[in-house]
C-alpha cells in the first residue's frame, strides 16, 4: 500500500513523443492502487490512440470539452471535482505556457484552470526548449502559483540530442506522486542511513560478504524522503535503484562505511546543520581478513587451504551513539534465534533508544518481511508486509520519538 493507493488521478496527456510513456505510467499508477482517468489533448492523439488508454485503465478517455457523454456539458468541471490530483505527463512546453498564462482553449487546459485539486506536471521537451528563457519564466510562474513540477531528467532524447528535458520514467513519476501525497512527518529533518552489505576483500578476486540485498534500507531511505526529510544514504555494494531525492554514497568495506558516516556527521555538525536521525540498516561485517593479498592466492597441489586471520571491524552504530550531541539512533538486528532477548541485549550494548529486529533469519533478498520494534519499555510487532509498507510504518513510529530541535 502506498500513499497513492485509493487516490483518483486524472492523467492528462499533452502532445509530445513522451506520450508513449504515459501508457506505461497509467498502468504503474493502477498497480500502486490509483484509479486513473485519462484526458488527452488533440495533439496527444497523434502519438497514442485513445483506445490504448481506455484498454489500460478500463475508463472512457476524454479529448473534447463538448463531449456528449457528460450530461451537463461541463466536462471540465465534472472530471476534476472527483479527482485527488491532476497529473500532466508529458507536459509539453506549449501546454506549460498555456497554464502559466491562464489560457484554456481545449478540455485539458480548461480542466486545469477550473480545478480544485492539486496539479502536478511532468515536463517533457527538447533540451533547447527546456533551457529557453521563456520556458524557464513559465516554470517559475507555475511554481509560484503552487503547481508541482516533477522532473525533467537529463538523458538521451527522441531527437537524438542529450540534455535536460527528458520526462522522468513512469516508476519515478509514481514514486514522486507517492511522496507528494505522503504525510511530511519528518519535514525539515536530516537523516543519515546505512544500507546493504559490506565486502571485505581477501585478495583482488575474493572477499567476505553476506546476503543482504539492501532492499529494507533503500525502502526506509525512500520513506524518509517521502516524509519530508533530507536523506543521505551510505550504501554497500547492491543492485538497488537510488530513491528519488536521496543523496547516495557508495562504499565497499566496513571501515569505509564507518569513515564515511563519521565524515558526514562531522561535516553536518561543522555546518551547524546536524543530523537528526541515524538509522543503521546495513549488514556490516563484524570481522575482516587481517591481511590483504595484493595478488590472487593460488590453490596449491597439496590442497592445503590458506590460513586467514581476522581482525574486528569498527562498530559503526556504537560509535555514532557515543558521540557528543549524537543523533537519535536506530539499530537493526538480524537474529537466527531468541529474537527479542538478543534484540534487547543489543539495544543495551549499543546504548541506543530504538532497535528494529527482523522476524526470521531468511529475510535477505525478500520483498516482504516482519519487524519487531524494541525500545526500553515495550515492543511493537509489525506484521508481514512489503518492505516499502514496513518502511512507512517504521518512519511513522520513529518520527514522534525525535527530540525537538533547539530554538
Amino acid at each position: 500500500m502506498t500513499a497513492v493507493d485509493g487516490k483518483r488521478i486524472v492523467l492528462g496527456v499533452s502532445g509530445g513523443v513522451a506520450a508513449y510513456k504515459a501508457a506505461v505510467l497509467a498502468r504503474e499508477l493502477q498497480r500502486a492502487g490509483a484509479r486513473v482517468q485519462v484526458v488527452m489533448t488533440e495533439a496527444a492523439t497523434h502519438f497514442v490512440g485513445t483506445a490504448t488508454f481506455q484498454a489500460l485503465t478500463g475508463e472512457p478517455v476524454f479529448t473534447d470539452q463538448w463531449d456528449a457523454r457528460i450530461a451537463n456539458g461541463m466536462a471540465h468541471i465534472e472530471l476534476s471535482r472527483a479527482a485527488d490530483a491532476i497529473l500532466i505527463a508529458p507536459a509539453s512546453a506549449d501546454f506549460m505556457a498555456k497554464l502559466a498564462q491562464g489560457l484554456c482553449d481545449d478540455l485539458l487546459s480548461t480542466l486545469c484552470l477550473a480545478r480544485e485539486c492539486p496539479l502536478v506536471l511532468a515536463p517533457a521537451m527538447n533540451r533547447q526548449m527546456w533551457e529557453n528563457p521563456a520556458t524557464q519564466r513559465n516554470v517559475a510562474r507555475l511554481r509560484a502559483d503552487g503547481i508541482e513540477l516533477i522532473g525533467p531528467d537529463s538523458g538521451e532524447q527522441a531527437c537524438g540530442e542529450t540534455g535536460m528535458g527528458r520526462m522522468l520514467e513512469p516508476e519515478d513519476i509514481v514514486e514522486s506522486l507517492d511522496a507528494f501525497f505522503s504525510r511530511k512527518v519528518l519535514a525539515g529533518r536530516r537523516v543519515l542511513l546505512t544500507a546493504g552489505p559490506t565486502f571485505e576483500p581477501i585478495d583482488p578476486v575474493r572477499g567476505i560478504t553476506n546476503r543482504s540485498s539492501g532492499k529494507m534500507g533503500f525502502a526506509i531511505a525512500r520513506a524518509c524522503r517521502n516524509a519530508g526529510a533530507m536523506v543521505t544514504l551510505v550504501s554497500g555494494p547492491v543492485a538497488q535503484r537510488t530513491p528519488l531525492g536521496v543523496r547516495r554514497i557508495d562504499v565497499q568495506t566496513a571501515q569505509q562505511m564507518h569513515d564515511t558516516v563519521t565524515r558526514e556527521l562531522d561535516q553536518a555538525q561543522h555546518a551547524k546543520q546536524p543530523v537528526d536521525l541515524f538509522i543503521a540498516v546495513a549488514a556490516v561485517a563484524d570481522w575482516r581478513p587481517a591481511r590483504y593479498s595484493e595478488q590472487k592466492i593460488k590453490k596449491t597441489d597439496a590442497g592445503s587451504a590458506p590460513e586467514l586471520g581476522f581482525t574486528q571491524n569498527p562498530d559503526i552504530l556504537a560509535s555514532v551513539a557515543k558521540r557528543e550531541a549524537a543523533p537519535y539512533c536506530v539499530g537493526f538486528a538480524a537474529e537466527s534465534e531468541a529474537l527479542e532477548r538478543n534484540g534487547r541485549d543489543k539495544l543495551a550494548r549499543k546504548a541506543i533508544p530504538l532497535l528494529v529486529a527482523n522476524i526470521g533469519h531468511e529475510t535477505f533478498g525478500r520483498d516482504d518481511n516482519e519487524l519487531l520494534i524494541l525500545d526500553g519499555t515495550r515492543s511493537v510487532r509489525l506484521p508481514r508486509a512489503s518492505k516499502d509498507a514496513l518502511a512507512r510504518d517504521l518512519v511513522a513510529d520513529i518520527a514522534p520519538r525525535l527530540p525537538a530541535r533547539p530554538l
